[in-house]
C-alpha cells in the first residue's frame, strides 16, 4: 500500500482517498490511498512490487485515455470513487508471448476433531454401576462429534463458496478491462473508417471527372478546331481555337493522364480490399470479446447459496440434540430424573435421534460440500478461460490497432496522390475552357462599348447639371449684392470677398479610352462563339462535393471564389450603381430608348460572362457541395420552422375569433339589459304626472327664489340647446326617436332626455358627452381585421354612455322633479303627453335590434375572413409539401 499527504482541490471533479487498480490480464485488484499531486510512475513503481508487473510493460488506461507516467493523477481527474484504471502488460501483447499460466487457487479441506473415548467430565461415571448411565454418556460424546463434524464442514464449504465469489469478481473485471479496449478500438477504426469514407467519395468523384475529360478531348479539341477566330485577331499561326492550345503536347500529355487515370485506379481498388480485410480483422476482435459473459456463472453461483443455507440448518439441529443429550446426562447423573423417566427410557429416545444424524445429516452436510465443490472447480476453468480470452484478445486488438496505423499512413500518401492527379489534369481541362472564355472576352467587348457609351454620357450630363447649378449661384449672389449694397459701400464688400463668381467648370475627358474594341455587336458573341458549340459544362461540375480532409484539396480548384465573384456577381450590381441616373435624365444627342438599349446591352454581356465562368473548366471541387442528408436536414429545419409559423398563426387567429366571439356575446348581453331597462323606465314613467311633477319643481324654484321672472330667456335659449344638441350625434336616434318632433309629439320620457342633454350643452362642467360617440359613424364603416377590436371598444362606449344616460333618466323620474319643463325647455302652453306611445317603443327595440343585427354581420365577415385564410394556409402546406416530395424524388433520380 502506498500513502501520500499531498492533497488536491479543483474545481473540475471532487477527489476521492483511493485509486482503485485492476489487473486485465488476471483481474486482481489494488487500492493506493493517494492524492491527486501523485504522479503516475509512483503508482507504477507500487503496482510492480506488488504485482509483479514491469515498470516499462506497464500500459495504464483510464476510459478511453493511456496515463501518461510523467502526469499526477489530478491532470486525469483522479483518483475518483466511480473511475478506475485498468493495467494492461505490454510483453503479453505480443504474439510469441506464452499464454497465461493456469489459475493456482488454494482449496481448503475440512478438518473434523477426533471422536474423543470420555466425556468432557470422565469422573461423573466412574462409580456408576448402571450401564445405562454410561450409555447416555456414549451418546453425549457422539452426538458433539457430529455437531463438530457439521461445523467443520460448514466452514471449509463456506470457504469454497467465498472462492467462487472472488473469482467471479476477477473475471467481471477482466470483462470491463475488455470492454475499455473494446471502446478505444472502436473509437480508432471509426475515425479511420470515416477518413476512409471521404477518401473514397472525393476519389470517386474526381476519377468521373476526369474519365469524363478524358472520353470528350477529343469532341472538345474538334469544337475548337471548328470555331474559327475573329478575322482582327487572326494571324498566320492562329486562324481558330485550337491554335491557342499547344495540340501536340496535349495529346502527349492525355497518354500520360491515361496512363495515371488507370494506375491510380487499381491502386484504390487495392486500398478498398485492404479495407476490407481491416474491417473483417475487427469485427472478428469485436467479436471474440463478446463472447465473455460471467452472467451464468453468476446465477450458478448465487443458486448455490441454498447448499451453505443447508448446512447451517443442520448445524443448528446437532446443536440442539447435542443440548439435549448433555441435560439428560446432568439429570441421571445428578438424580434429578422424574420418577417417571429412567435412564433407560433415555436411552431408548436418544436412539432414533443418533441414527437420523447417521444416516441422514451427516450425509447432507457432506454432499453440500460436494456441490460447492464442483462449484470452485466450475468457477476456476472459467477463471483460466477468462484469462486465455483477454490474452488472446489484447494480442488481436494490438495486431489490428498496427493494421489501422498503416492504413492510415497509406491513405494519408493517397491523398497526397489525390492532389496530384488533379493537377496532372488541370492541362486537359484547359482544353473545355478555351471556347467559354472566347466567349467571354466578345461578351466583355459589347460590355465595354456599351459601358463606354453610357460613361460619357454621364459625363455630359455632370457638366449640364454644373451649368445649372453655377447659374443659380450666380442668381443667388445677385439677389443678395442687389438687397445690401444699398447699406454697405461697394469697396467693403470686395473687401471682404462678396463681389466674386463662381468659374466655369468643363468637364472634359482628357485622354478617350476602349479605342481598341472589336468591331461586333451582341449577335456577333453567338455567331463567333456559339454556345451550341462551344459546349455545356461537364456533368460532374453541377455536383461539386462537400469539404474533405485532403491535405491537398485547396489546391485542387481551377478558380478562385474571389475571382468569381470579381467577374460574375458584383458586376450587375456595379452597372445598377453605375448608371441610375441614365434613365430620369436623357444624354446630350442620345435618346432614352438609346440609352436604355445600351444599358441591356452592357447588361446581357454582363450575364455572359458571368455564365461562362462558371461553366469554363470547373472541374473537381472538394468544397463547394453540400452532404444530401445535411441538405436534406436542411428541409426538414425550414419546413419545421414554416409549419411552427403556421401553427403559431393559426393560434393567433383562433384567438381574434374568441375575442371577437366574446364581444359579440357582451354585446348582446347588454342590449337584452338595455332594452329591459328601457322597458321599465317606460313601465315607471306611465305612474307619474307631468303637472305633479310642474307644480312641485315651480314651487321648488319660488321656494329657492328662482323663477321664470327671473331668468326669461331660459325657455329660447334651452329649446335652441336641445335642438343642436340632438343633432350631434344619429345615436341619439335611439332614444329619442324622431328629434324634429320633442316638443310636439315626443314622449315625456324623450323630453326628459333631451332636457338632460340641455344642461350638460349649458353647464360643460357636466357635459357628459363622450369624443368618441361623434366618430362613431365612421369607426362602423371600418372592417378589416386589424381594426374590428377598435370599433368593438368605441361602439362599447357608446352603449355604456346610453345606459348612462338611461339611469340619469330614470334618476330624475324617481326624484319627482322634471327637469325639462323647470328649466323651460319645453315651449310655453304645450302640454306633454301623459302616456307612454306604445309605437315609439317598439321603434326604439327594433333600432336596438338593428343594431345587434350589425355587430353579428361583422362577426359573421370576420369569421368567413379567419376560414379563408385557414384555406390558404391549408394550400400553402400541401404545396410546400409536393414541392418537397418533388425535390426529394428528383434529388434521388
Amino acid at each position: 500500500m502506498m500513502s501520500s499527504n499531498s492533497t488536491i482541490s479543483t474545481d473540475e471533479f471532487v477527489p476521492g482517498r483511493k485509486l482503485v487498480v485492476h489487473l486485465a490480464q488476471n483481474g486482481h485488484t489494488m487500492e493506493f490511498e493517494c492524492g491527486g499531486s501523485t504522479p503516475v510512475d509512483s503508482i507504477q513503481r507500487n503496482i510492480e512490487s506488488l504485482s509483479g508487473v514491469p515498470f516499462a510493460d506497464q500500459l495504464l488506461m483510464c476510459g478511453k485515455v493511456y496515463l501518461d507516467p510523467q502526469q499526477p493523477l489530478a491532470y486525469y481527474k483522479l483518483p475518483q470513487d466511480n473511475r478506475e484504471v485498468f493495467v494492461y502488460n505490454k510483453a503479453r501483447l505480443l504474439e510469441n508471448s506464452p499464454q497465461p499460466p493456469p489459475e493456482s487457487v488454494e482449496v481448503p479441506n475440512a478438518v473434523v476433531p477426533p471422536l474423543s473415548s470420555r466425556c468432557n467430565n470422565p469422573r461423573r461415571f466412574d462409580d456408576v454401576s448402571d450401564p445405562a448411565l454410561v450409555a447416555l454418556g456414549s451418546y453425549e460424546r457422539k452426538f458433539r462429534y457430529h455437531y463438530n463434524f457439521a461445523d467443520a464442514f460448514h466452514r471449509c464449504t463456506a470457504a469454497k463458496y467465498e472462492l467462487c465469489n472472488r473469482l467471479l469478481r476477477e473475471q467481471l473485471v477482466q470483462e470491463r478491462a475488455l470492454e475499455t479496449v473494446r471502446g478505444n478500438l472502436e473509437f480508432a477504426f471509426k475515425k479511420q473508417q470515416q477518413r476512409y469514407s471521404e477518401f473514397i467519395r472525393c476519389f470517386t468523384e474526381q476519377h468521373r471527372v476526369h474519365a469524363e475529360i478524358l472520353a470528350n478531348l477529343g469532341r472538345d479539341m474538334d469544337r475548337l478546331r471548328s470555331l474559327s477566330l475573329h478575322p482582327a485577331v487572326q494571324s498566320e499561326r492562329r486562324k481558330c481555337l485550337l491554335d491557342l492550345v499547344k495540340e501536340d503536347e496535349l495529346i502527349k500529355w492525355a497518354e500520360v493522364c491515361i496512363n495515371s487515370h488507370k494506375q491510380f485506379e487499381n491502386k484504390v481498388s487495392q486500398l478498398k480490399m485492404n479495407f476490407g480485410e481491416l474491417k473483417k480483422k475487427v469485427e472478428s476482435v469485436f467479436s471474440v470479446m463478446s463472447s465473455a459473459s460471467s452472467k451464468d456463472l453468476e446465477a450458478l453461483i448465487k443458486d448455490h447459496q441454498k447448499f451453505l443455507n443447508e448446512q447451517e440448518l443442520i448445524k443448528i439441529t446437532l446443536s440442539k440434540d447435542v443440548n439435549t443429550v448433555v441435560k439428560l446426562v446432568n439429570d441421571s447423573v445428578n438424580h434429578q430424573l422424574s420418577s417417571s423417566l429412567r435412564p433407560h427410557d433415555a436411552i431408548s429416545g436418544l436412539g432414533p435421534i443418533y441414527e437420523a444424524h447417521e444416516k441422514n445429516c451427516l450425509p447432507k452436510v457432506q454432499n453440500c460440500d460436494n456441490h460447492i465443490s464442483k462449484l470452485l472447480d466450475t468457477c476456476k476453468e472459467k477463471k483460466n478461460n477468462m484469462n486465455l480470452l483477454v490474452h488472446v484478445s489484447m494480442q488481436k486488438v494490438k495486431s489490428t490497432q498496427i493494421s489501422i496505423k498503416e492504413l492510415m499512413n497509406k491513405l494519408h500518401a493517397f491523398e497526397e496522390a489525390v492532389g496530384h492527379q488533379e493537377k496532372e489534369f488541370e492541362h486537359l481541362k484547359f482544353v473545355n475552357g478555351v471556347g467559354h472564355a472566347y466567349r467571354a472576352c466578345l461578351a466583355e467587348v459589347i460590355r465595354r462599348k456599351s459601358s463606354s457609351k453610357l460613361y460619357m454620357g454621364l459625363a455630359g450630363q455632370l457638366q449640364e447639371r454644373l451649368a445649372t447649378e453655377r447659374e443659380a449661384e450666380i442668381r443667388r449672389r445677385e439677389g443678395f449684392y442687389k438687397a445690401w449694397s444699398k447699406y454697405i459701400p461697394h469697396d467693403i464688400l470686395a473687401t471682404m470677398g462678396l463681389l466674386d463668381s463662381p468659374n466655369q467648370c468643363d468637364v472634359n475627358m482628357v485622354t478617350q479610352f476602349d479605342k481598341n474594341l472589336l468591331e461586333i455587336d451582341v449577335a456577333d458573341v453567338d455567331r463567333y462563339a456559339p454556345q451550341a458549340v462551344v459546349g455545356l459544362p461537364l456533368k460532374s461540375d453541377k455536383k461539386k462535393l462537400p469539404k474533405s480532409n485532403l491535405a491537398t484539396s485547396s489546391e485542387s480548384c481551377n478558380f478562385n471564389k474571389s475571382e468569381e465573384s470579381g467577374l460574375g456577381n458584383n458586376t450587375k450590381d456595379d452597372f445598377d450603381g453605375l448608371f441610375d441616373g441614365c434613365e430620369s435624365i436623357d444624354i446630350a444627342g442620345t435618346s432614352k430608348i438609346e440609352v436604355e438599349n445600351a444599358r441591356l446591352k452592357a447588361e446581357l454581356a454582363s450575364a455572359i460572362v458571368f455564365i461562362c465562368t462558371f461553366n469554363a473548366g470547373i472541374g473537381f471541387d472538394p468544397f463547394e457541395k453540400c452532404e444530401p442528408d445535411e441538405m436534406l436536414k436542411d428541409i426538414k429545419e425550414k419546413t419545421a420552422e414554416a409549419l411552427q409559423s403556421k401553427d403559431e398563426y393559426v393560434k393567433h387567429l383562433q384567438s381574434i375569433l374568441n375575442r371577437k366571439q366574446e364581444q359579440c356575446s357582451a354585446y348582446e348581453k347588454r342590449i337584452q339589459e338595455l332594452e329591459q331597462r328601457l322597458e321599465d323606465q317606460y313601465a315607471q314613467g306611465q305612474k307619474f304626472s307631468v303637472k305633479d311633477a310642474s307644480e312641485s319643481v315651480l314651487s321648488a324654484f319660488k321656494t329657492d327664489g328662482y323663477g321664470e321672472s327671473n331668468n326669461p330667456c331660459m325657455s329660447s335659449v334651452s329649446m335652441d340647446e336641445g335642438s343642436s344638441t340632438s343633432a350631434l350625434d344619429p345615436k341619439l336616434d335611439l332614444l329619442t326617436g324622431e328629434t324634429g318632433k320633442t316638443g310636439d309629439s315626443g314622449d315625456e320620457n324623450m323630453t326628459d332626455i333631451s332636457g338632460i342633454l340641455n344642461m350638460q350643452s349649458l353647464d360643460p362642467a357636466r357635459n357628459f358627452m363622450d369624443a368618441s360617440m361623434q366618430e362613431t359613424p365612421r369607426d362602423e364603416q371600418q372592417v378589416s381585421d386589424t381594426e374590428n377590436n377598435q370599433v368593438g371598444h368605441q361602439n362599447k362606449d357608446i352603449l355604456e354612455d346610453v345606459n348612462r344616460e338611461v339611469k340619469m333618466t330614470s334618476v330624475t323620474h324617481s326624484s319627482g322633479s322634471v327637469t325639462g319643463d323647470a328649466l323651460g325647455i319645453s315651449p310655453s302652453g304645450v302640454e306633454p303627453e301623459l302616456s307612454v306611445d306604445s309605437e315609439t317603443r317598439g321603434s326604439l327595440v327594433f333600432n336596438l335590434q338593428n343594431a345587434l343585427a350589425d355587430k353579428s354581420n361583422q362577426f359573421i365577415e370576420t369569421e368567413n375572413q379567419l376560414k379563408a385564410a385557414m384555406k390558404e394556409i391549408s394550400s400553402l402546406r400541401k404545396e410546400l409539401d409536393e414541392s418537397q416530395v418533388k425535390w426529394i424524388s428528383n434529388y434521388k433520380a
